[in-house]
């Protein structure tokens, strides 16, 4: 049975440290070793070199004066300080002149380079050492006319004290770079997990219905931090979508109530008439005028729904906010002159924007719709004007009226679904207008912006223009 694995290995966060580090450590060896194998080829090399210099200054005083010259040429250099080994043997391997004691036996057996380093001991190192072989070398062979053999070579103590140098220094460093990499991942991994624990532990809260908590940001502005912020906006998006869905859910059953009852009370005094077929047309004509009223309440509370969800079978297109204000005019002109309301419209000069059409004919209708019905009543000359006025990058499509206004503090909740500042409620409408404009601005990538109080309020539409401007 396998062991349990560590509780900190089974992070995302201490696996890729390991791995990391494993994929360090094996870099980092082959690098000792790629060094230590270069820089024992390139001390092999002058090895060499010195060696080779060496045989050809024996080769020219063996010219100069036969054996016996190198004999002594030999003799005066082996008895100077350095790293060279000279010895001259009978051919049988009887050691005649040179600074080296002994040598492994089968090194004079062949000519030229030896094929390993070989052991050989010096001069005086017998008692010393109980006769070992203590020392390494390389060396060229040659044998002479005479059948004598000839033997240069260098001693390999000092390139093997460079080499060991150079290994300990790598690994001594390898080791450094191990701790500090094991020392960054404890203390930055630890850091790295706490912020992730404080993440599962504020996602844990929220699941578990705390919809108020949202995950902690720090002041690095790292990675963690935008994505813990990302995430809360996306809770409080969630948080203001459920909360619309209650108000909605709740004004639903308050607002529609009424006309239900309504209804109800229609159908059951239709029943319980005796005064023939008259009454009951003219229940069924009311009932059917409420049932339709219904419907356009849920369609617009349909509408409203997809354009704040982000989503909707509306297509867009080049459209000129001109042409729709003049529709928009054309068709509450009647409608205001019979209320008594005189209705007029500024915009003359074209603006387009990238835009549905459909939407916001529908947005600005029901806001000229608002503005005509409050200001009839209240004003003694009642006055609407819609104006369109291009500000740089943007288009201001604004409805103004000398009604009565909205108070400061019912400016924000005005555009919420259902809300209607008018108590008695005589005015028709279900107060969905406001809220399905702010809906459409949104869906445009706008604002519907709300201001003045007391005598009069203006009711602004702005659009981005963008390239269509």
């Amino acid at each position: 049975m396998m062991p349990a694995m560590p509780a900190i290995m089974k992070t995302t966060a201490a696996r890729l440290s390991a791995l990391y580090l494993l994929l360090f450590t094996v870099c980092a060896v082959v690098l000792v070793f790629y060094v230590t194998s270069l820089s024992v080829r390139m001390l092999t090399a002058q090895t060499r070199e010195a060696i080779v210099e060496e045989v050809n200054g024996l080769s020219r005083a063996y010219r100069r004066g036969g054996l016996p010259t190198l004999v002594r040429v030999m003799d005066l250099r082996s008895r100077q300080p350095s790293a060279n080994l000279y010895l001259i043997t009978n051919p049988n391997g009887l050691i005649l002149s040179g600074n080296v004691e002994a040598i492994e036996p089968g090194v004079l057996d062949s000519v030229g380079w030896t094929s390993r380093p070989f052991a050989y001991r010096r001069y005086g190192e017998a008692q010393e050492d109980g006769g070992r072989l203590r020392h390494t070398a390389v060396a060229q062979v040659i044998r002479l006319p005479n059948d004598m053999i000839l033997l240069v070579g260098r001693d390999l103590g000092e390139p093997e004290k460079f080499r060991l140098v150079v290994r300990r220094a790598l690994m001594a460093a390898l080791g450094m770079m191990g701790l500090g990499a094991i020392l960054i991942w404890y203390f930055i991994g630890r850091t790295a997990l706490k912020r992730i624990d404080s993440v599962s532990e504020a996602s844990a809260q929220i699941m578990g219905g705390d919809l108020t908590r949202r995950l902690p940001v720090s002041s690095a502005g790292d990675e963690f931090d935008r994505l813990s912020e990302n995430l809360n906006a996306m809770l409080d998006r969630i948080a203001a979508l459920n909360e619309g869905l209650k108000q909605v859910s709740d004004n639903i059953a308050h607002d529609l109530k009424t006309p239900l009852t309504r209804l109800r009370n229609r159908a059951e005094a239709a029943l319980n008439s005796t005064g023939g077929d008259a009454p009951c047309r003219e229940a069924l004509e009311q009932t059917i005028a409420e049932s339709d009223q219904l419907i356009r309440t849920f369609n617009a509370i349909l509408m409203i729904s997809r354009l704040e969800a982000g989503y909707s079978a509306e297509t867009t297109a080049s459209v000129d906010l001109a042409a729709i204000v003049a529709d928009v005019v054309d068709l509450y002109e009647p409608a205001a002159e019979e209320m008594g309301v005189t209705l007029g419209a500024d915009a003359p000069q074209p603006v387009h924007i990238d835009g549905n059409r459909e939407l916001i004919g529908q947005a600005l209708s029901n806001i000229v719709d608002n503005a005509i019905k409050y200001s009839a009543d209240t004003a003694k000359e009642p006055a609407v004007s819609v104006s369109l006025v291009r500000e740089g990058n943007f288009a201001r499509l604004t409805v103004r009226d000398n009604g009565p206004g909205i108070p400061d503090a019912d400016r924000e909740r005005v555009t919420e679904r259902f809300v209607r500042l008018e108590a008695s409620r005589t005015q028709p409408g279900s107060g969905l207008g406001l809220s399905l404009a702010k809906a459409v601005m949104t869906f445009h990538g706008g604002r519907l912006e709300i201001f003045g109080g007391g005598q009069g309020l203006s009711v602004a539409m702005v659009f981005p223009t963008g390239k269509n401007g």
